[in-house]
């Protein structure tokens, strides 16, 4: 049976010593429109370190995240994997988890609280937009067909099956260490769940509603030519991983 939207559960109220040790970082690009709106949320889960690093916008993404607060880094070379890794530099001794979440206000940053109770007991904590029903709505078809090829191709050579290939999601400091992220491109989430799978970290999917995102034009599900581009990175960085087991 089909999950629904999650219905929300009383959950223990996170300590303070809990937040501090979550760094979020958000990639951006010409976001200007949801970026204050995707802070501002993060602000009320009581989350203070926020990382926006923009990957060449156009417009005042990086001005307008300053002024409500995160901290703004900046990386000129364009390519999703490459911001997600600026943004994981230099970090706070006190950081022992990484918060990834997009800038255009898709990511139900206020389901955050379901998350916060499992991190004692895992290593990586996916949101699973296919779970839900408002999730599954929010995914264009060409998204979902990519999910089912991605995820279908990884349960096949690794034998471990995902349901989504989601932006929102909660790694451990020290088991992003050890994956030892390579790629910088579009590749990125597709070869932290496969690494994840090849060290034995402890993984969990957890349901999530998702949305479309709340203004601008998406950099690849609205675009046929972006999309298919980034199937065949996706294509390939199963291939390369593929190969590097051997090796």
């Amino acid at each position: 049976m089909a999950i629904d939207s999650p219905q929300p559960q009383p959950q223990p109220e996170p300590t303070r010593d809990l937040l501090d040790s979550l760094q979020v970082v958000i990639p951006v690009r010409n976001e200007q429109q949801t970026i204050a709106h995707v802070i501002g949320q993060l602000h009320q889960q009581g989350l203070r370190r926020i990382r926006v690093v923009d990957n060449g916008s156009s417009d005042g993404s990086a001005v307008i995240a300053a002024e409500q607060g995160a901290e703004v880094l900046r990386e000129p070379r364009p390519g999703y994997g490459r911001a997600c890794w600026r943004g994981c530099l230099q970090l706070d001794p006190e950081v022992r988890w990484l918060l990834f979440c997009d800038g255009d206000g898709s990511d139900p940053i206020e389901e955050l609280p379901r998350f916060l109770p499992l991190l004692h007991d895992h290593d990586l904590l996916l949101g699973d937009r296919t779970a839900t029903a408002l999730g599954r709505a929010a995914l264009t078809p060409l998204q979902q067909w990519g999910n089912r090829l991605a995820t279908g191709l990884v349960a096949l050579g690794w034998g471990f099956r995902y349901r989504d290939l989601g932006p929102l999601r909660l790694v451990r400091r020290s088991a992003f260490e050890a994956i030892g992220m390579r790629d910088r491109g579009y590749g990125w989430t597709l070869e932290m769940q496969v690494r994840a799978i090849e060290l034995g970290l402890r993984i969990r999917e957890i349901p999530v509603s998702h949305r479309p995102r709340l203004a601008g034009d998406s950099k690849i599900s609205g675009r046929w030519r972006a999309s298919v581009q980034a199937g065949s990175v996706i294509l390939s960085t199963l291939g390369r991983l593929w190969l590097r087991r051997w090796r």
